[in-house]
């Protein structure tokens, strides 16, 4: 297939922005305008009327998060909360170790050489992340001679940036980061809008000075311009390929119908239609691929939404496609089997989301989805609202309901120091981030409840925001102790019960809601801070 039969091919399938109408659903290739954008706000509160019911506020990973959108407009109480010389004092003796401490002992103690130089790594190019600015994959390479500069969105949020950058990656091909927010959730640049896209619209990518402003044009260049790098291009079988093509179009189409509707049986049914031939068609071929034993840009088209079909099916309708290692329920054994294969690649372990950050980035990128009483369970359990699965000690495959990342590594050691390199690197700009938490809602409000970028912090608890962190910190480092627990616990007790009421513990929710995957750290480096922040603030409300 040559570039314009690429072209051609990927120009029809259906993307995330939706429009209704009467007869069908009309659709664009991107991420929505800001004028589609807001115009989906009006449904985003389906998301946030979720079941809270036997639900305590030390359970329920929302109950800092679930009033930013109905609650911005009104100032919060616990801007009540003020500075105090004497009671910060009081928490900096607490403070276990400083940062600089925890960097040093992280460092010397636990990690490996190549944690040790990730973030050198990172800054050359050299190894792959989300916090990339510059890529490269080989020493040999300059930045001077990267072509391609890549506009993905900023929270690792957008399906059609990561085709691109699953693309660019599994190529090989050097290029630069330039980080762009989605409608939902922020600002764009008056730079971009004016010199590189009026419209807003993301992905885009600027090859040799030419602006490519579409994801299957992006994909279609890079495969037509970089013939010395690996081809994703379907060397035979185009047929087949063009007719895997349209099966992904109505199974995209499907499961749009289905996750923006309420108890609609017959859009149920079409779904399980649709996904039934995806899987019959994986089970035909030798695979583990679409095309066979290499990847494609067959499968480039597949994977960004099959990967969310996993997460919002459950979450929303209780329907189980992705299984956890052993499961007795595998409906669909070669789609597992498909994305076993994905998961062996760097080019996907980089890209990859899990189920809790996909729940909340989709509702509003796509004005709302249709909640049934099936997903109850798994809206709970993937909320962590359920006492256990955001709570030490952590059950494999989150109770059996989302697969671990075994391409991680297996051991929990390893996913904490991860979260230890997070936090000690940013610790400034995390503290800062948490304390709105017990802060200023934004004005004007973005429609993404995960994200308020307009929100004020609350200076008057980064203090004590700052020492729980320490102290979480070293839980991650080590084992919980009984000197930990006692240290928060004093926390606590020099603290009134305002100041740990309504300015710690929202701000450690806050955080603890907002942990982005792969935004912030991979999925068990997540799951690991998320729980340890859950401790502490268990042991706070003691």
């Amino acid at each position: 297939m040559n570039g314009a039969m690429i072209r051609k091919s990927l120009g029809t399938l259906v993307p995330l922005a939706v429009i209704t109408s009467s007869n069908s659903f009309i659709l664009t290739h991107s991420t929505p305008s800001s004028a589609a954008a807001k115009k989906a706000a009006h449904t985003t509160p389906t998301l946030l009327n979720m079941s809270q019911k036997k639900r305590s506020s030390g359970t329920n990973p929302f109950s800092s998060m679930l009033g930013d959108l109905a609650s911005s407009i009104i100032s919060s109480s616990n801007n009540k909360i003020s500075n105090s010389d004497e009671l910060n004092a009081k928490l900096e003796k607490l403070s276990p170790l400083s940062w600089e401490e925890i960097r040093s002992q992280w460092e010397q103690s636990c990690a490996t050489e190549e944690e040790r130089n990730f973030r050198q790594l990172v800054q050359q190019g050299l190894v792959a992340s989300p916090l990339n600015q510059i890529r490269l994959f080989h020493e040999n390479q300059k930045e001077e001679d990267i072509r391609v500069t890549f506009y993905r969105d900023s929270a690792s949020w957008c399906p059609y940036c990561q085709k691109v950058w699953f693309a660019l990656e599994e190529k090989q091909i050097p290029y630069r980061v330039e980080k762009i927010n989605m409608s939902c959730y922020g600002d764009k640049p008056r730079d971009f809008l004016t010199r590189i896209q009026p419209n807003g619209q993301i992905p885009v990518c600027i090859i040799d000075g030419q602006m490519y402003g579409q994801s299957n044009d992006i994909l279609a260049g890079l495969e037509g311009l970089f013939p010395e790098h690996k081809s994703l291009q379907p060397k035979e079988q185009e047929t087949q390929a063009r007719s895997y093509l349209r099966l992904e179009q109505a199974l995209a189409g499907a499961w749009l119908g289905w996750l923006r509707s309420n108890n609609n049986a017959g859009a149920k049914r079409q779904f399980e239609r649709t996904i039934d031939a995806v899987e019959q068609a994986l089970n035909d071929i030798e695979g583990p691929f679409f095309m066979g034993s290499e990847v494609s840009l067959v499968d480039v088209q597949f994977l960004s939404f099959l990967e969310r079909m996993c997460a919002s099916l459950l979450y929303f309708k209780g329907f189980e496609i992705r299984t956890a290692p052993g499961s007795k329920t595998n409906k669909f054994p070669a789609i597992n089997r498909w994305f076993d294969a994905l998961e062996e690649k760097l080019s996907y372990q980089l890209t990859k989301s899990d189920y809790y950050t996909h729940a909340w980035d989709l509702p509003p990128q796509l004005g709302g989805c249709g909640e049934e009483p099936d997903g109850e369970p798994y809206r709970i359990k993937i909320n962590g609202g359920d006492g256990t699965s955001w709570h030490l000690p952590l059950e494999p495959h989150n109770g059996g309901i989302e697969p671990d990342w075994n391409f991680c590594g297996s051991s929990f050691t390893d996913h904490k120091r991860e979260a230890v390199e997070r936090l000690s690197q940013n610790h400034q700009g995390i503290v800062s981030f948490a304390s709105r938490g017990a802060g200023k809602k934004g004005m004007p409000p973005v429609m993404a409840a995960l994200a308020d970028p307009n929100a004020t912090p609350n200076t008057a608890v980064q203090v004590g925001v700052n020492v729980v962190l320490q102290i979480v910190a070293l839980a991650l480092l080590g084992d919980i102790s009984s000197e930990l627990e006692d240290k928060l616990q004093q926390v606590a007790k020099i603290s009134d019960k305002t100041y740990t009421q309504q300015g710690l513990i929202p701000s450690l929710q806050y955080l603890r809601d907002r942990i982005g995957v792969p935004r912030d750290m991979r999925y068990p480096a997540a799951r690991q801070l998320r729980a340890h922040l859950n401790w502490a603030i268990d042991t706070l409300e003691k």
